[in-house]
């Protein structure tokens, strides 16, 4: 399987991570007008870790299994999935509502992300395995 040249696959990646930026505006911007408000519990963020774990599991199984090439598996992980997901956010959100001792918030968030990201990460990976027929 080739590689393609490393000035395609950033421009690849480029590219792809700009789609997966806006992605992640669209869903926090659904999240927020489904109602989360000042000091509420940041839905968008999780929605789009949580996703992303999912998805950048079974890419990678996938691509271990050789069905995705590494061109795409880059361009899927590091492009759209990277632009997509935000560990960032996730830190800054958790902070600020731990500044404001919203602890039941401040808890919620760091176990949510954890054990729903982890999650979402095995299933990934099961659903990449069976994908490749494994």
């Amino acid at each position: 399987m080739t590689t393609a040249p490393v000035w395609q696959r950033l421009l690849w990646i480029c590219f792809a991570g700009a789609l997966g930026s806006g992605a992640r505006f669209l869903v926090s911007l659904g999240a927020e007008r489904l109602g989360q408000g000042q000091g509420s519990f940041p839905f968008g963020t999780l929605i789009v870790n949580v996703v992303g774990s999912f998805l950048i599991c079974m890419v990678m199984e996938l691509a271990a299994a050789g069905l995705v090439s590494p061109t795409l598996r880059l361009t899927l992980t590091t492009g759209f999935l990277g632009g997509f997901t935000t560990y960032s956010a996730f830190a800054y959100e958790t902070l600020r509502s731990a500044e404001a001792r919203q602890w039941s918030i401040t808890a919620a968030n760091l176990v949510a992300t954890l054990v729903l990201g982890l999650g979402a990460g095995v299933l990934g990976m099961i659903c990449g395995r069976k994908l490749a027929g494994g």
